[in-house]
């Protein structure tokens, strides 16, 4: 700055002048700071309610958004990101249905940010900084009351391929329990692509913890308790609802293990938060999945569509819905068919993400009376228009591992409405 001053050859009188007048706010200036959104009072409740779930100390974003000093060195890639609507992660058309999980940012909030940043990403007055939400470490919903694990750690070996691994973990219930929430955590999860959970009852025997290649066909499953896929966030169930576990359960894990490039060992926890009202109180919560497993996706195909449906034998609620695809997953909607052939499309994520799988609570249960459908309707991009395609030319098939595909479409529900519990 002085170099280029002194090639301009001015008096040191001018130059003094000249700084003065580049450096002085001007009255305007100092109001438009003044009126500029600040990190206290404007920008902190937004980073609260929709980004620090992920940006906290051993959340599984890469930094944490949770004071000012966490921010401000990241304020223009934060800017960056919410104003091309990258993050947060949420899939859902705004047009279609409203969703009580629904992070996504409104246009006002991102200008909000945006100004923010042009100011200069100022802090502003630390006592209108509102009280942060709180976490219990490693958990995100919250302490658990019940923590299951894994027995025996498994270890990841540095490279190659890991086969999909069965592993039953002892719950050792002596009565029936409710739950009101669930969280799968890996000891790191960079080495776990996905986990898929299953009830099964016990046979009275000593569990075998070991690691197997198949589920034991003689096991009886009574459903999952809930998964871990990339960008799955976790939070308890809704308001009085709850999941019964049985006496004598025991849990099947289905770990898939990606290499990182070294050994990293696994021991995962299964945690559960327990519900606070008797079961008389509580509406039963279930869940399902609608796959399909038979599919063929021509070579560069860009646009094949697959479906999959269910049928209802009786009365119930729509509450979750979940979809599963792999890389070449484009777009997937879920609609009700219901008895009468109405249609309702209660779901359409137009622009699938395979590394933020989402399941979308609604805002207000769908009520489904006995012989309604429920339908899946998943797209898939197989051309080279796809960058994540790891082999246009092949014929896709169902299949484990990320360079095949899958169709599953799960979904939660509910037994009634809230005051309608008996």
């Amino acid at each position: 700055m002085r170099a280029a001053l002194r090639s301009l050859n001015l008096p040191v009188v001018a130059v003094a002048a000249l700084a003065w007048l580049n450096l002085a706010p001007s009255t305007s200036s100092v109001n438009a700071a003044a009126a500029a959104p600040t990190f206290s009072k404007d920008v902190a409740p937004i980073l609260f309610k929709s980004c620090v779930e992920c940006h906290r100390q051993s959340g599984m974003a890469p930094m944490s958004l949770m004071t000012y000093q966490d921010v401000r060195p990241w304020a223009r890639a934060v800017r960056n990101k919410v104003v091309s609507k990258e993050m947060p992660p949420w899939g859902a058309d705004p047009t279609i249905g409203k969703f009580a999980n629904d992070i996504s940012l409104t246009e006002e909030q991102i200008q909000t940010i945006s100004a923010w940043v042009e100011a200069g990403a100022p802090e502003g007055n630390k006592a209108e900084l509102p009280k942060a939400p709180l976490f219990a470490e490693g958990w995100s919903i919250g302490q658990p009351d019940m923590i299951f694990t894994m027995v025996k750690p498994f270890t990841v070996p540095a490279d190659g391929t890991v086969p999909y691994m069965y592993v039953t973990i002892p719950m050792n219930l002596k009565e029936d329990i409710w739950i009101r929430g669930v969280e799968l955590k890996p000891s790191d999860r960079r080495v776990v692509h996905h986990i898929i959970s299953d009830l099964v009852e016990g046979d009275g025997k000593p569990v075998d913890p070991t690691p197997k290649l198949r589920k034991d066909p003689g096991l009886k499953e009574i459903g999952g308790v809930g998964g871990l896929v990339p960008g799955r966030l976790y939070e308890p169930f809704e308001e009085g609802v709850a999941r019964k576990i049985p006496a004598g359960t025991n849990i099947v894990l289905q770990m898939h293990y990606t290499t990182i490039g070294q050994p990293i060992v696994d021991q995962t926890q299964v945690g559960v938060i327990l519900a606070k009202e008797p079961p008389s109180k509580l509406r039963a919560s279930a869940g399902g999945q609608m796959p399909n497993t038979s599919f063929a996706i021509p070579p560069g195909h860009p646009n094949y569509e697959v479906t999959a449906k269910k049928v209802f034998d009786k009365d119930t609620y729509l509450s979750t819905l979940y979809p599963h695809m792999h890389v070449r997953g484009k777009d997937v909607s879920y609609k009700i068919i219901y008895p009468d052939g109405r249609e309702e499309v209660v779901l359409r994520v137009p622009k699938y993400d395979f590394n933020w799988q989402t399941s979308y609570k609604l805002a207000e249960p769908k009520f489904m009376p006995k012989g309604s459908t429920l339908m899946v309707v998943a797209h898939y991009d197989n051309s080279t228009g796809n960058r994540f395609n790891p082999d246009p030319t092949a014929t896709v098939r169902w299949g484990d591992q990320t360079w095949e595909e899958m169709l599953i479409g799960y979904f939660g529900t509910i037994d009634a409405l809230p005051g309608q519990q008996q």
